[in-house]
């Protein structure tokens, strides 16, 4: 077991509804209130137990909705109060890392804050926590660090961390200066990545001093910035924080951290890397769950309690949450998906396209399936 770090607070960012797994997700079940994996445990509660022996349980904290956080407590119920940081409306990343940094810090000056999302897999708890301890002793000298993944094919479905040049920090000898980031490629472009092996994979993992985060955050968006400081002068403080934030959070803007700290970081040579050795997905849409649970071969994967499955030379996944019979015979990467109110059927090819239902569905106004 790793020792606890010190000055090191981690954070886990639990908002987003993931709407490509949806009818599985929904706004008042997201995908890190389920057990996606057939751990026995959700996404948000298998990231709790990687991140305490890191952190130490009272040096967890949780950015949630309000509407998640009798859920949150249940899957936690060691975390403390304090350190539930509730959003009104979700405003994208950098607000949510951002609350916590300006909260943290003004609780403990020279606190290092770590941003782990709460609906990622991992598997290899040695290599993540030797990865963290890298990122932490890089982001003591000044840094803002991320953690990329050494990836494992030329995959389309998520961003990429180009590597610099070394980075010589004691307590850290993967580390690299970060050159740019990369938009999600084509496939050939993806292949040459693959092939260049200074490639990582993006997965969203930040480490940082939280003053230092603060000042990229003035620097590079001073309205966001100017709010969150307001909400933080007030936070711990019960009788002021419901008013300053009805009035504060609403107005702040809604942009991802990659654009406001990450990128413009890297290109003043500020942001380093550390590479990632252990399994990591983000478990973006079902063709990405069905290899999952398979172990990438070729078979049907089965999730629910009660599912009921017949299959015959069928593959792909069937997620089902009634207790009806499914039968599927001779169809390949098929993706079933079975709740009471919502039947999803589509295949693997198009599980990046279950986005477009959602959107679809607000447009017509049936929001009592999402």
């Amino acid at each position: 077991m790793a020792d606890t770090l010190a000055n090191f607070y981690a954070v886990i960012p639990a908002g987003g509804i993931g709407s490509r797994l949806w009818p599985l997700s929904r706004a008042d079940a997201p995908k890190f209130l389920h057990d996606l994996t057939g751990s026995g445990q959700t996404l948000l509660r298998d990231t709790w137990d990687r991140l305490e022996p890191l952190a130490g349980a009272d040096r967890i904290a949780v950015v949630t909705g309000r509407a998640h956080r009798a859920a949150v407590e249940e899957q936690l119920p060691g975390i403390p109060d304090r350190n539930v940081f509730l959003e009104s409306d979700p405003r994208e990343s950098a607000a949510a890392i951002g609350l916590a940094a300006a909260v943290l810090v003004r609780r403990e000056p020279d606190v290092i804050i770590g941003s782990f999302a709460a609906d990622h897999v991992i598997r290899g708890t040695r290599t993540f926590e030797f990865a963290v301890q890298q990122a932490v002793a890089v982001a003591r000298e000044g840094y803002i660090c991320t953690i990329g993944i050494q990836p494992s094919e030329p995959s389309v479905g998520f961003g990429y961390i180009k590597k610099d040049g070394e980075l010589i920090v004691d307590g850290a000898p993967e580390a690299a200066v970060v050159e740019r980031f990369v938009e999600k490629p084509d496939l050939d472009t993806a292949k040459e990545y693959f092939a260049d092996r200074s490639y990582l994979w993006n997965a969203g993992m930040f480490i940082s001093r939280a003053d230092v985060l603060l000042a990229e955050l003035a620097e590079n968006a001073p309205e966001l910035h100017a709010g969150l400081l307001e909400l933080a002068e007030a936070w711990d403080d019960r009788e002021r924080r419901g008013p300053v934030v009805d009035r504060v959070w609403p107005t702040l803007p809604k942009i991802a951290i990659d654009y406001v700290v990450a990128e413009p970081a890297a290109e003043k040579g500020r942001l380093a890397v550390i590479p990632g050795h252990f399994d990591w997905d983000d478990v973006g849409d079902f063709a990405s769950l069905a290899k999952l649970n398979s172990h990438g071969r070729n078979e049907l994967a089965i999730l629910g309690k009660n599912a009921r499955v017949l299959s015959d030379a069928a593959s792909g996944i069937v997620v089902s949450q009634t207790s009806r019979v499914i039968s599927l015979i001779g169809v390949k990467d098929i993706v079933v998906v079975d709740t009471e109110d919502a039947l999803l059927v589509t295949t693997s090819e198009h599980a990046q396209r279950v986005k477009g239902v959602v959107d679809a569905l607000k447009l017509t106004g049936r929001g009592d399936v999402l």
